[in-house]
């Protein structure tokens, strides 16, 4: 699959949550994101490397707020720098200006008159060229989404992919001992992760999980504990994950759980996992190798905790739960 290369320009320290939020939705797109704003360029070596960073990318983006930025000896930023450069060698620019740069807060506003007139001139003059405008951190990075998208497909570029496999004799003597240590690897970490888990509660074991209610639903919270054997509370609550869910998902599963197992005591209305517990039985589960947090690409909004099984979970999970002939 192709990837693109897209430099990341602009000031540092006022626009930290804004490259965040850039640099999450260049990744979102498989794009590879370029910025040099941890290193800045303060001599000429710094600068040839950043041009030469310039040089190799895809597409160029602005990003301007209420700085101008650290100048050169001439007095020009060398965030404008990069932008005249990108544009002298005819990499595509898109440009993202703050939509009302006289509210941004003073602490990330130029307070110099005259880096203030150079600001302004700078927004002048990426106007000439494609522009867009933000408010807000999260907005940014949707509008960067949708326009670097429409841009890839009315500019498409060279763009990178992986290198041709040669085929020789020594490469693939080369790919054999690779997979041989990959495999030794492999093997290593199942025999130290066996030796880890040994001293743990596991299978027929017992976990207490601490539990609040109100009786008849009245009244304040009681906590009290149930032993659960390890091998049913994950069978019977870890269902949800196999094709991964919600942290909220899970502890709703798990609080019907133990519903279910004090069935026999009517009088508890409500019933709620204390949250600390909760946390400690998705650490155990995660300890024995049985699930993981999921990676699955989402929202930049969602930011929630998914949780999915392993293939040791799936399973474990499936030897506990499929039905087995009657002798």
């Amino acid at each position: 699959m192709k990837k693109y290369s897209v430099f990341v320009s602009s000031t540092y320290k006022d626009l930290v949550e804004e490259r965040k939020e850039v640099i999450q939705a260049l990744l979102e797109l498989d794009c590879i994101p370029i910025g040099m704003e941890l290193f800045p360029a303060t001599d000429d070596d710094q600068w040839t490397l950043i041009k030469e960073l310039i040089d190799d990318c895809d597409y160029y983006i602005l990003i301007l707020g209420g700085r101008y930025g650290s100048l050169n000896k001439d007095g020009i930023s060398y965030t404008q720098m990069e932008y005249e450069y990108a544009i002298e060698i005819g990499v595509p620019v898109i440009s993202f200006l703050h939509q009302s740069p006289g509210e941004i807060i003073a602490s990330k506003s130029e307070k110099d008159a005259d880096k203030i007139l150079k600001l302004e001139n700078f927004r002048t003059l990426a106007s000439k060229k494609m522009i867009k405008t933000w408010n807000s951190p999260q907005d940014l990075g949707s509008v960067v989404s949708r326009s670097l998208i429409k841009l890839i497909r009315t500019k498409p570029r060279v763009g990178w992919v992986k290198a041709d496999k040669i085929s020789s004799n020594e490469a693939n003597l080369e790919i054999f001992e690779l997979r041989q240590k990959i495999y030794d690897l492999e093997e290593q970490l199942k025999n130290e992760h066996l030796n880890e888990t040994e001293n743990l509660i596991q299978g027929d074991d017992f976990f207490n999980v601490n539990y609040a209610y109100k009786l008849n639903g009245k009244g304040d919270w009681i906590v009290t504990s149930i032993p659960v054997k390890i091998n049913d509370l994950f069978s019977k609550t870890c269902t949800v994950l196999i094709d991964e869910a919600k942290e909220e998902i899970y502890k709703y599963t798990l609080d019907a759980y133990i519903q279910h197992l004090i069935k026999h005591s009517p009088e508890f209305k409500e019933i709620t996992v204390i949250g600390d517990n909760l946390k400690l039985i998705l650490i155990q589960f995660k300890a024995l190798g049985l699930i993981e947090k999921s990676d699955r690409k989402r929202s930049l909004k969602d930011i929630g905790t998914y949780w999915q099984l392993t293939k040791k979970g799936d399973n474990l999970i499936t030897q506990l739960r499929a039905q087995k002939k009657k002798s």
